[in-house]
């Protein structure tokens, strides 16, 4: 298709464990702006005892979106694109009905699925066929639990569908596993991105469930008949961009040259580099990096850190004493104590505590810390163990690649915390480039423009952001006394 000058519309579904957005983006020549159209609640339902994702209302609310969006820019947009997390799926029968909600993967369903499947297909063995994460929720160990408890839905299911891939299936009918999002299962070979069956097999399963993988940036085809008429869309295609929000966000970092490294973040933090091909080595292994699909054949080489997650707990356990917003908590951390207390963002008591303070409480006493006593130190408490934490992944990558890093592109919701980003500088000695906020949606956009024939490649989708967006550059400081933080920091991982 040959490119134009003429303004063209795109429109982003960005669907987060919190919060869905339609984003709508227009690209004028080289130059990116985006609106969004709406903004609505993705909340979990509590059904039975486990955590469902509310597939419908979701859908609902992106249809809505489409009709505001279409009032919005009194046209078509060129396309449609979705993104989502990761590692989570629906199941559909013969039909194509979908055989209940999907499952959050903070369900409890999963607890020890990992660690028993591991006495089928032994650790090791595992992560040198994916090169993923080990993570209690990826996909593969989620049906193992299904798996273990017998579930009828398995035995009625025909099809597996990863989050975005659902949705596009119930924008346009089509099945499909597009690729960015289809390696977060530790289902997938990343070197060959065939998906490999033993893994399955190994646990009893031998239904062909999985569909055939797609790259980022395939056009699916247009809107069903029904979606067209309830939304006046008629005729708009839908683009499977990078399915995987970490992936669309990646994509959209305005990096140039080597040697930088990214931080994906906002509820989680992904922290990692881009790489031309899988790093699946015993010491990548032993640091639990991961590899993950990326837009243009590339690889996101990186670990899953706990991020904002851990401040939006702390903020719905106050939300009783009324909600503080994310600006106020920042700005009563910046004056509360330094180095008080350090956490492991990553231990498994702040995966889903049913009171996140008293968690964060409870781990510093154990740990032989005095705890936070007010909100804002705890919340200083948690950003200053973000930061540490970001440095010991950096140090880890430093060691895996064996090459030098010199920059740190933060982009994401949390690329808008000062405090969080001057830390991050000050504890990794590193300058560290801010922004954009809106780098998935911006991901997305892109990526559907890029298959749409308007941008060439992912270089100029770069290009057109540096362009497009403000970036600011925090320069660290203080880092002598981060330096000793640091050490305290590392002997209470230990503990």
């Amino acid at each position: 298709m040959p490119r134009t000058t003429n303004p063209a519309h795109f429109l982003a579904f960005d669907l987060g464990a919190e919060s869905g957005r339609a984003v709508l983006g227009t690209l004028d020549g080289r130059r990116l702006s985006v609106h969004e159209v709406r903004r609505f609640p993705n909340t979990p339902l509590s059904l039975s005892g486990h955590i469902h994702w509310n597939v419908y209302a979701l859908f609902d609310e992106m249809k809505t979106a489409m009709r505001e969006g279409a009032a919005a820019m009194g046209a078509r947009p060129e396309s449609v694109g979705v993104d989502t997390w990761g590692v989570d799926f629906g199941l559909l029968a013969r039909d194509g009905s979908l055989l209940g909600l999907p499952f959050c993967y903070r369900d409890q369903r999963n607890i020890g699925a990992m660690e028993d499947y591991f006495k089928l297909v032994p650790r090791s063995t595992l992560y040198e066929a994916t090169g993923i994460q080990f993570m209690p929720f990826n996909t593969l160990f989620q049906v193992y639990a299904m798996v273990r408890e017998r579930s009828p839905l398995l035995d009625a299911a025909a099809d597996l569908l990863f989050m975005p891939d659902l949705f596009n299936f119930l924008l346009t009918g089509k099945k499909t596993a597009e690729f960015t999002v289809a390696t977060t299962s530790q289902i997938l070979d990343p070197r060959t991105k065939a998906w490999i069956p033993g893994l399955f097999q190994a646990m009893g399963l031998s239904k062909k469930i999985l569909q055939n993988i797609i790259e980022p940036g395939t056009v699916l085809g247009p809107l069903t008949e029904e979606v067209a008429r309830d939304t006046g869309f008629f005729g708009v295609p839908v683009v499977a961009t990078a399915g995987h929000d970490t992936a669309a966000a990646v994509a959209a970092v305005p990096a140039e040259g080597r040697n930088w490294a990214y931080i994906s973040s906002g509820t989680w933090s992904l922290v990692g580099v881009e790489e031309n091909a899988p790093v699946i080595s015993a010491k990548s292994l032993e640091s639990n990096f991961t590899n993950e699909g990326g837009v243009g054949g590339t690889i996101r080489f990186l670990k899953n850190v706990a991020g904002l997650w851990l401040v939006q707990g702390c903020r719905k356990a106050w939300a009783k004493d009324g909600l503080l917003s994310y600006k106020e908590l920042v700005k009563a951390a910046a004056d509360a104590p330094d180095f008080a207390a350090f956490i492991d963002p990553d231990s498994p008591d702040f995966l889903n505590p049913p009171d996140m303070p008293e968690a964060l409480t409870d781990y510093c006493r154990r740990t032989g810390q005095k705890a936070p006593e007010s909100r804002a130190a705890m919340v200083r408490s948690l950003f200053e163990s973000l930061a540490l934490k970001y440095r010991t992944v950096i140090d880890q990558l430093r060691l895996v690649l064996g090459h030098p890093i010199e920059k740190i592109h933060v982009i994401g919701g949390g690329s808008r915390n000062e405090l969080l980003c001057q830390f991050t500088a000050d504890a990794t000695g590193l300058p560290v480039v801010a922004g954009p906020a809106e780098a998935t949606a911006v991901g997305n956009i892109l990526v559907q423009a890029m298959a749409m024939g308007r941008v060439s490649s992912p270089a100029e989708i770069r290009a057109i952001i540096r362009e497009s967006f403000e970036l600011r550059t925090y320069e660290p400081a203080s880092t002598a006394a981060w330096d000793a933080a640091y050490v305290r920091f590392r002997e209470i991982l230990k503990t």
